[in-house]
């Protein structure tokens, strides 16, 4: 994360250019964080969702909510269930549909990697005052949620 920066990355001022570039190095040191307890950063964010009560519903439900298409989701999902963070059972009132539930090792190795991403983005951010990363989470925030289009797919 510390390598020199090309000027020429910087100097573009198109936001979608910043906004990208931004997410590329912050992903890449969160990827390899990641990968260090077995996941991606995709199957974090499942992981994440499944700690919520809010998301204790069927595959196809979580990839919407999540922004996964439904071969990604299956995917990622066959990959957590393989390395025994998710279980899949048949939902109760209609056994055709999949409920992903994750299991006790999964809550564990979900905390870890999400202890190791708050500091890749503590580290991230240490060239901003406290105030200033607090504002850039607000304005980032608030374009995400005033963007009322369906959505686009996915960013991982």
């Amino acid at each position: 994360m510390n390598a020199p920066v090309d000027a020429g990355c910087v100097s573009r001022s198109g936001l979608n250019w910043l906004l990208h570039r931004a997410a590329q190095q912050l992903g890449s040191v969160a990827q390899e964080a990641a990968a260090r307890h077995g996941v991606t950063t995709r199957g974090q964010l499942v992981l994440s969702a499944l700690t919520s009560e809010e998301f204790r519903r069927s595959q196809l439900a979580l990839g919407q909510a999540l922004g996964l298409d439904k071969t990604t989701l299956t995917a990622e999902l066959d990959r957590l269930e393989q390395a025994g963070l998710i279980v899949r059972k048949p939902d109760p009132t209609d056994r055709r549909v999949r409920v992903p539930v994750i299991t006790e090792q999964g809550r564990t190795v979900q905390a870890e990697v999400e202890k190791l991403h708050v500091e890749v983005e503590t580290e991230f951010t240490a060239g901003l005052e406290p105030a200033e990363a607090h504002v850039l989470r607000a304005l980032l925030r608030r374009l995400i949620t005033a963007d009322h289009r369906p959505g686009s797919g996915s960013c991982l």
